[in-house]
């Protein structure tokens, strides 16, 4: 039975996470933390900092973590094809009939109708990654009083170097590791 609720969800995930991987992150949070309640949020946000680091697309890889997380390697392959086949299926439909009619005014205006939605997706998932790490809560739940100053610190050091000096993200993302590490340990210490 879990198997099958693994699988129904990230084909939901895979059915409506319109905008690529980042579009996911949300739909996935509903589905395992919020829905099912099969993952703390905290977990989650562990997997889904593992799954933005390893290769790949990140909703395969999330749906690949929290596959294993919950139901071992039958997990793994369900939600992963869950995942999959939703996005497998309309791409071939939309090539098709996207190459039988791209001439045709009316796909470019539905296709630019979608662009804000993406672009909201998006800006959910980044929003609530952030709150996570500032904050430890959701945007509805979050206080100044509960702000992480390490990682308020980390991410506005980050953002800096990305936007001011363009520095390459995977940098970004060893340096703020090593960083955050050696700040912890040292904190641990006192």
């Amino acid at each position: 039975m879990l198997l099958l609720k693994l699988f129904f969800s990230f084909i939901q995930v895979g059915l409506f996470s319109v905008g690529g991987g980042y579009a996911a992150i949300p739909l996935i949070q509903e589905q395992i933390v919020n829905i099912h309640h099969l993952m703390t949020m905290e977990e989650f946000s562990d997997l889904i900092t593992v799954a933005e680091m390893t290769p790949g697309p990140i909703s395969i890889n999330s749906s690949t973590f929290v596959g294993m997380r919950i139901a071992g390697i039958g997990g793994v392959l369900l939600c992963s094809l869950g995942c999959i086949i939703p996005s497998f299926v309309i791409c071939f439909i939309l090539a098709y009939f996207y190459y039988k009619y791209r001439t045709v005014g009316g796909v470019q205006t539905v296709l630019s109708a979608l662009r804000p939605a993406v672009v909201a997706l998006i800006t959910s998932a980044g929003t609530s990654i952030l709150m996570l790490a500032l904050f430890q809560t959701d945007i509805f739940s979050a206080s100044l009083k509960d702000i992480r100053f390490v990682e308020l610190g980390i991410f506005l050091v980050a953002l800096f170097l990305l936007r001011k000096f363009k520095t390459n993200a995977i940098t970004i993302i060893l340096g703020s590791g090593v960083v955050g590490t050696l700040i912890y340990m040292l904190l641990g210490m006192v």
